[in-house]
């Protein structure tokens, strides 16, 4: 860790982060950072027709379903659909203006994407390939997450410091949550009993109860808090601060950090494998990922991947990682067994967010036993002795 990333560096790196993209002749100043925004960017190269896309399947023979990484591409607008086991883009669905990131519903009939030039959300059937409606939230939305049980959509809105909250049943915003300054992280807890907001502008994580929308509480963090992603046990949050350079640890039962950990140079994209015992973090100044040891809380490999990776998400079995390359219009794909890229995948111009599809009738892709929510974190060795 070679110390703090400037603010304005990290501004100028991750345009899908911090410096927001604007529709034509439009020109805002970015709240997160106190300075002017990029300049509109120049039209991309042109979307290729959409290719049908189908939600994940069985194949007969094979390891389990198809699992789908659905990339948003920011300079393309566009949204690149990739089969998780050939590593091939079948599918390209148009979407809005500056596409962020992308989630996927917990059956993968739906993708959902911010489309932060325009303010709006470009709903996804994954069935079709194609966007089959548009639902206008707040000002540059720039995260989106899908509740477990599947009924509501969240989004975090940088520009505006809210959260609209999105039916998914009929595809209109029916609440808006205040939140702090320019959220950008979204995560839920497994039961969907609470919803963690990442600030990057005020350094904290509001924690807000869904079922009321109301806030329960605040989490101090490091600088400039970007991802989220908890444990597949609940125990455990972990937030990717992009300007101190490390990873906030908090424990979900006392809302509190626990630990912090130096990763590399702006980390940005967080993500968790299934069975809870390693976090995966893109550092977009750093072109690396650093993976983290969940039981010791300490960076255990560092994986050299393309420039200014941005997005990252895991496959339902655990057995790999995707990383977008904002810079180099690409994906890496990381193998988890001995933590090296294994291969990598062209996309669209720009490429941030990135989603797979949840494992089949949203059974976990691991055996391990879970502990209760809000215990020790999963595969972790307890101590001897009564708890604390």
């Amino acid at each position: 860790m070679s110390g703090p990333v400037p603010r304005a560096l990290v501004a100028s790196v991750l345009a899908g982060l911090l410096v927001y993209v604007q529709p034509a002749g439009a020109h805002k100043t970015a709240r997160t950072t106190g300075t002017t925004a990029a300049p509109p960017v120049p039209a991309g190269p042109s979307v290729p027709a959409p290719l049908p896309v189908l939600a994940p399947l069985s194949v007969p023979g094979g390891p389990g379903p198809r699992a789908l990484a659905y990339v948003a591409e920011l300079h393309s607008d566009s949204v690149s659909v990739v089969d998780t086991r050939t590593n091939r883009v079948v599918g390209t669905v148009p979407v809005g203006d500056g596409p962020d990131s992308t989630a996927v519903a917990p059956d993968g009939s739906t993708v959902y994407v911010t489309d932060s030039g325009a303010d709006t959300v470009s709903v996804i059937d994954a069935h079709r390939g194609e966007v089959v409606a548009t639902v206008p939230v707040g000002d540059e939305p720039s995260r989106v997450a899908v509740s477990p049980d599947g009924r509501r959509v969240y989004v975090a809105n940088v520009a505006s410091d809210d959260v609209s909250v999105i039916d998914a049943r009929r595809n209109r915003v029916v609440a808006t949550i205040e939140v702090g300054d320019a959220p950008l992280g979204l995560a839920f807890l497994p039961d969907g009993s609470r919803l963690y907001v990442a600030n990057a502008g005020s350094d904290e994580v509001w924690v807000i109860g869904p079922r009321r929308h109301r806030v329960l509480g605040t989490v101090p963090v490091g600088e400039g808090p970007t991802a989220l992603a908890v444990t597949p046990d609940g125990s455990r949050l972990y937030v990717s601060n992009l300007t101190s350079g490390d990873v906030s640890v908090v424990d979900t039962r006392r809302d509190e950090v626990v630990a912090t950990v130096e990763v590399g140079d702006g980390p940005a994209g967080v993500a968790v494998l299934p069975d809870g015992r390693r976090v995966y973090v893109a550092n977009t100044v750093g072109d690396d990922v650093s993976v983290i040891d969940t039981c010791r809380n300490e960076v255990t490999a560092t994986v050299p991947v393309g420039e200014e990776p941005n997005g990252i998400a895991v496959t339902p079995d655990g057995s790999r990682v995707y990383v977008t390359e904002f810079a180099d219009d690409e994906v890496s794909v990381i193998g988890t067994r001995r933590d090296r890229v294994v291969a990598t995948v062209e996309v669209g111009a720009g490429p941030t967010g990135v989603a797979i599809t949840p494992a089949e009738s949203g059974r976990p892709g691991w055996s391990a036993r879970r502990p209760p929510l809000g215990g020790e974190p999963g595969g972790c060795p307890r101590p001897v002795g009564p708890r604390p």
